[in-house]
């Protein structure tokens, strides 16, 4: 044991030491949460359309109104000619062309229906399926307003409405910034358990020192804990400031046992640092540790359900992302701090990584060779 603290003694004076590795622990992650959590969003706002208004009557004009008034669109342009709107829609300068035909009011109360057509830019199946779903909520909102203000003059009928009034759980103002705080803290996290502890050991083959520790009678093991438990450490610590700034940047709550989620972090960054420990096992220098990481962590970001859930995901990815530690803590993060879950709930994640960290660390540790 006192091996090791002088071990961790070494480790923290030479990172602290290092000016290239400081940044990256304690400044980057900072500005990278800061800007990444307002800008990694999948809310639509600023729907560019153009409008062409063949009938320009007042029901026209009041659908119109209808979208200019909303917060989700920016009507930019007029135009009688659907030939030059598909053009703006062609130049990426449109989202969305709303074609109102000739003769839409006048269908409008004599028919007692019309037709509108809605052009969209679905280049982003996403970003187009919430684009059409804006818009035609808003177009059935004008449709009702339509029905309370000539109730006397449209033929009377039997017009039955099903009010429904959402309460939305865990996230109420549906702040998505609230939901993307905790994935891109996980991602910080992961950086630092993964990639730093690393880069670390490999910097010691490229630099030659570990040839002169390999010749001491420090066992294997007490030289890989005093390499990974800084990194762990410094990772948990990066997670606390984190959550520090979610709470007073972006109100973030926190419902659930911080004590809790550190213990799961725990287990988690055991599992990352075991597979960094593997990495540095296999790789020569630093170059070869920063492309092996980056295939792995790109994998596991984008299977992580940092923006999609998992669950939308096709059957056999579901299968792979099994060995994917980012999807149980991505998973578990927002769990316990939005929901409130407790340890009953995340079980079957917990005892998942532990068995994960257990076999990870086994393997980088036989894959370690101390020469004598």
């Amino acid at each position: 044991m006192r091996t090791i603290l002088y071990l961790l003694q070494k480790e923290f004076i030479q990172i602290f030491r290092n000016k290239t590795m400081l940044p990256i622990i304690f400044i980057l992650p900072i500005v990278q949460l800061i800007i990444l959590v307002n800008a990694a969003t999948l809310e639509m706002k600023n729907i560019d359309i153009v409008v062409v208004d063949n009938d320009l009557s007042t029901s026209s004009r009041k659908l119109t109104a209808k979208f200019e008034g909303s917060k989700f669109f920016n009507v930019n342009e007029f135009t009688f000619s659907i030939e030059k709107a598909k053009q703006e829609l062609l130049k990426n300068e449109a989202d969305i062309i709303i074609n109102i035909p000739s003769g839409f009011e006048k269908d409008l109360f004599s028919q007692e229906k019309t037709k509108i057509q809605l052009l969209i830019n679905a280049i982003n199946s996403t970003a187009g399926g919430l684009t059409n779903f804006y818009a035609t909520m808003v177009i059935s909102d004008f449709n009702k307003n339509i029905i309370s203000e000539n109730i006397n003059i449209l033929p009377l009928k039997s017009y039955k409405n099903i009010n429904v009034i959402p309460k939305f759980w865990y996230n109420p103002e549906l702040n998505y910034k609230i939901y993307m705080l905790p994935g891109i803290l996980v991602i910080l996290v992961t950086v630092i358990g993964m990639f730093l502890s690393s880069l670390n050991l490999v910097r010691e083959k490229e630099m030659g020192t570990i040839e002169q520790i390999n010749v001491t009678p420090i066992k294997k093991y007490q030289f890989i804990a005093g390499k990974l438990i800084p990194f762990w450490i410094i990772a948990l610590f990066e997670l606390a400031f984190g959550l520090i700034i979610g709470k007073l940047l972006f109100q973030v709550p926190m419902i659930g046992s911080l004590f809790l989620l550190f213990g799961f972090a725990s287990v988690y960054l055991l599992v990352m640092l075991g597979i960094g420990l593997f990495i540095s096992t296999i790789a020569e220098n630093q170059q070869q540790v920063l492309f092996i990481n980056f295939f792995f962590l790109l994998v596991f970001i984008l299977m992580s359900g940092i923006f999609t859930p998992v669950e939308s995901m096709p059957d056999w990815s579901q299968k792979v992302n099994i060995i994917n530690p980012l999807a149980y803590f991505m998973k578990v993060i927002r769990m316990v701090l939005l929901k409130g879950s407790a340890f009953n709930d995340i079980k079957k994640q917990f005892f998942s990584l532990l068995v994960y960290a257990s076999i990870v660390l086994s393997l980088a540790v036989w894959r370690y060779r101390k020469v004598v």
